[in-house]
């Protein structure tokens, strides 16, 4: 009969310790890897470099992401790819307008992506994707499309409830993506973005870009359908 896990763990302590720590490495592995695909860029970025930083050995990384790439693309889909179920579940359970919707969707982009390191993928794909067309087709997939999908949810039901105008959605919804990728770029950039002499308030800059962008998109008293 084998021991139970609780009594096996107060017999040998050291190797419970191992085994939990084996469970917890590919998330370790996945957050070392994104602070230096994000500090150090795609290319640059070794392998035994992202072993060293999450204690472990090159061999051991590969047990798990069989190539630098495919380590690249966890790291996507743990940070980006794989959130767009919880958002578009968000998106079902709101209840206020659409305006208030796409308010909320700028700021929570921001306390949830924009302002963490995740946000840096971005800014490398943006520099290196034409290197990498497999990463950056991978990008497109997880990211790019699911995120533009959201937002044309979004427009769709103010549209759909006369709250916006019929506007050509494929072409609003990078109003939406402007600001959010200009922040971006700024954050990731050593904020060379900005004049050194005046400060850059993320929030506020987003809550006035939304507000821009509702009153382009606001259907307005006595306009034709």
């Amino acid at each position: 009969m084998p021991t139970p896990r609780f009594f096996a763990d107060k017999i040998c302590p050291v190797r419970a310790k191992r085994e939990r720590r084996k469970e917890a490495r590919p998330g370790e592995l996945l957050a070392a890897a994104l602070d230096l695909f994000v500090e150090k860029g795609f290319a640059a970025t070794r392998a035994e470099e992202v072993a060293a930083r999450a204690g472990v050995s090159k061999g051991t990384l590969f047990l798990y992401f069989p190539s630098k790439e495919e380590l690249f693309k966890a790291v996507v889909v743990e940070n980006l790819g794989g959130r767009f179920a919880e958002w578009n579940d968000e998106f079902e359970a709101f209840e206020g307008t659409t305006a208030d919707m796409l308010r909320y969707c700028m700021r929570v982009w921001w306390e949830r992506v924009g302002m963490t390191k995740a946000s840096g993928l971005t800014k490398l794909m943006m520099s290196e994707g034409a290197n990498f067309p497999e990463l950056a087709e991978f990008y497109r997939k997880e990211v790019v499309r699911p995120g533009h999908a959201l937002l044309r949810r979004i427009l769709q039901r103010g549209i759909d409830r006369g709250e916006f105008a019929p506007v050509d959605i494929d072409h609003a919804i990078y109003a939406v993506v402007a600001p959010m990728i200009f922040l971006m770029l700024w954050k990731h950039s050593a904020m060379v973005c900005v004049d050194a002499d005046t400060s850059l308030d993320p929030e506020k800059y987003l809550a006035t870009q939304a507000e821009t962008v509702l009153y382009g998109l606001t259907r307005q008293p006595g306009a034709a359908a």
